[in-house]
Formats: structure tokens, sequence, C-alpha cells
């Protein structure tokens, strides 16, 4: 919740809203333009420069107006990152938020220039200048609400997205548990299982030898305990694929402070969680950051790594960052996709930033409480 803008910042924001007058008219003709012409195709282009401009112009009143009321007004557009330019207008043309963009711009270009003209005014005549010191704020407040109702999702249609994404991310969480299922029976009947067969059917073979050949049968037992041991090896691996011993026993920072002293490349721990979230969350985060670490490990050509463990305002950060040659790219690679898998059953984001030749740096952000305070703040592993 920030503090409402005073009199000189919404005056300055009418003015700004003033000189986007002209830019918004001619943006929103070229919508109107290009939507007619669309059909004919010659009008694409002229959408694909149109509607960009004036989700430009109503991001920047988006900003106006959350400074204005003093809390944030978001726009919930559909994605586009990296669709081909038709798949791009397509979602443009079924998004909601495209209609309510256009709404606002008549709304804008009437009700809220007379009330953006009015807070000038206020201030440049003389004799109304007590009225514009007290009345400002409200107009430019009353703006900012009419701002809102338009460029701003509807408590219905954020439900009916809500139930959207959580279709989707059940989907996607049954599907990745179904493949997990799937993993966790193939090491064991490739591993575990195998080599238990092999240990009966060695111990089976040293009863026949006993009594002809002690020595063999011998061997063959000693065989079989090697054996038994690497089958016990294996289950370990596959209980620490499930919920790793250290995590449970140290926390995510002392879990992610072992998997950095397993990496090539120097890894720096850095936490400040005075608690630990739920069981879940805290495994999710921590499977998803040694998989950003690992993609590190083989793909970065980095010479040193990070990893910032943060909780505040009621959620938890991960950041993991690299010195490599950066390109990264969430949309390809199945274990990032398994990592926003992972996270959307908790609500969680992850964003990427990864420009060529560098720093990549991951943020991965998970909405939960923390418990059991920790005595461990901090620490470092280079």
């Amino acid at each position: 919740m920030r503090t409402p803008a005073g009199p000189w910042t919404v005056t300055g924001f009418a003015a700004c809203q003033l000189l986007l007058l002209v830019p918004t008219v001619v943006a929103f003709v070229l919508v109107g333009v290009g939507g007619l012409l669309a059909l004919v195709t010659v009008g694409v282009p002229i959408l694909v420069l149109g509607l960009p401009a004036l989700r430009w112009i109503a991001e920047r009143h988006r900003s106006m107006a959350a400074r204005t009321l003093g809390h944030e007004v978001t726009a919930g557009y559909l994605p586009t990152s990296g669709l081909g330019t038709l798949a791009r207008v397509r979602t443009w043309a079924v998004d909601p938020m495209t209609w309510r963009d256009l709404l606002w711009v008549l709304v804008s270009l009437t009700a809220g220039f007379a009330l953006a003209l009015l807070t000038v005014l206020l201030l440049l005549l003389v004799v109304t200048s007590a009225i514009w010191w007290y009345g400002a704020p409200h107009v430019m407040r009353l703006r900012a609400t009419l701002d809102r109702t338009f460029l701003m999702r509807g408590h219905t249609e954020q439900l009916e997205q809500r139930v959207v994404d959580l279709t989707v991310s059940r989907a996607d969480t049954v599907d990745h548990n179904a493949a997990e299922l799937r993993r966790i029976e193939r090491d064991l009947h490739d591993g575990a299982q195998a080599r238990l067969v092999a240990v009966g059917m060695t111990l089976g073979l040293a009863d026949d030898l006993f009594e002809r050949d002690p020595e063999a049968a011998l061997r063959l037992v000693a065989e079989a305990r090697d054996t038994t041991g690497a089958a016990l090896a294996d289950l370990r691996a596959v209980v620490r694929g499930i919920h790793p011993p250290v995590l449970a026993d140290r926390g995510l920072a002392g879990a992610v402070e072992a998997l950095a002293l397993d990496m090539a490349l120097p890894v720096t721990v850095l936490s400040d969680l005075e608690g630990r979230p739920p069981e879940p969350v805290e495994s999710a985060v921590y499977f998803a950051v040694a998989e950003c670490l690992a993609n590190v490990g083989k793909h970065a050509g980095a010479s040193r790594a990070w990893v910032d463990l943060r909780h505040d305002s009621g959620v938890l950060r991960a950041s993991i960052g690299d010195d490599g040659r950066g390109g990264a790219d969430a949309r390809h690679g199945t274990g990032m996709l398994g990592v926003m898998r992972r996270l959307s059953a908790f609500d969680g984001t992850m964003v990427v930033s990864s420009p060529d030749r560098g720093p990549t740096l991951i943020t991965l952000e998970i909405p939960c409480a923390l418990s059991s305070p920790r005595t461990t703040l901090s620490s470092a592993t280079d």
C-alpha cells in the first residue's frame, strides 16, 4: 500500500496526461484502421504498430493511477511473448484487456481529459490556487478511479482468469506427478529391484555350492553383500530424488549450500530466511534451485554463480545468477519447463533475465509463510 500522491505530483500527472492526448489519438486511429483492414492482411502491420503503442500509453496511465490512488493498478494482459505475428494478433483480439483499453480511450479523451485540464488550470489561475491545493488530489483521484475501472480487470474477470490459471496449473501438476511416479518406478525397477533379484540368485547359487565348494560359496556371499550395498545406494538416490534428507535436516538454506559445494565453480549462497516454509514449498524451491544450478554448470560457461534466498511481504524469493554467456530461454528445455510446473502448483512464478553475453538472473517467487525460526541468517560458499 502506497501513500497517495500530493497536489504537486498529481498536477504533474495531469500535465503528462494532456501531453499524451495526441499520441493516444494517433494510436487509437491506428488500431481502429488496422482492425478494419486486418481481414485483408494489410491491416496486420498497422495493428502491430498501433496496439503496442496504445498499450504503452495505457501502462503510463496505470502507473500514474497507482501513484495517485496509493495501490497497484495492474493490466493482466494475456501473454504474447514468443508468438508469431498472426498468433499475437489473434491473442490481442481475444484478450478482454484489449477491448477495455479501447473503451478507456473514449473515456480518457473526454471525461479524463476534462479532469486533467481542470487540475492544470486550477494551478495556473491565481485566484484558484487555494482551490487547487485542496481540490487537485480529489479531482485526480476521480480521474485515476476512471482509469482503474477500465484499465484493470474487473473482479469477475479476475476470478475467471484465476479459475483458468488453476485449471492449467492442476493439469500440469497432475502430469508432473505422473511423470515423477514413472521415474521412481523406473529407477526402482532398473536399480534396486534388479540388484536385489541378483542378490537372491547369488545367494541361491551359494547355498547350492556350500557343501561342495565352500570357498566358491563364500565368494558368492561376498559378491551378494557388495550387490546389497549397491542396492542400498540406489534406494538412497531414489529417496533423495523424492525429498533429500539434507533438506529435512538443515532446511532450504542448508540444502542449497550443500548443492553449492557440489558445483565445479564457486557458488555464493546468501540467506536471510528467519524460518522455514511449508515442506511442499521448501521441496519445490529446492529442486527448482537445483535445476537452475545444474543448467549453470552444463550450459552457462560461467566462472562463478550465486543464490540469494529472501522472504519479504509473504513471498519466498530465490534469485539464481551467474556471469556466464547468457541466452537462457525458459520456454525451451524440459528442465526449465519442469521448474515452472513445480512453482505453478503453489502460485509461484519464474522470471528469467538472460541477455546475450550475460549475466543471467533467474528469480523464483512463491507466496507462503515461514515458521520455526532459524538461527543462521546468512552464509557463503566459495
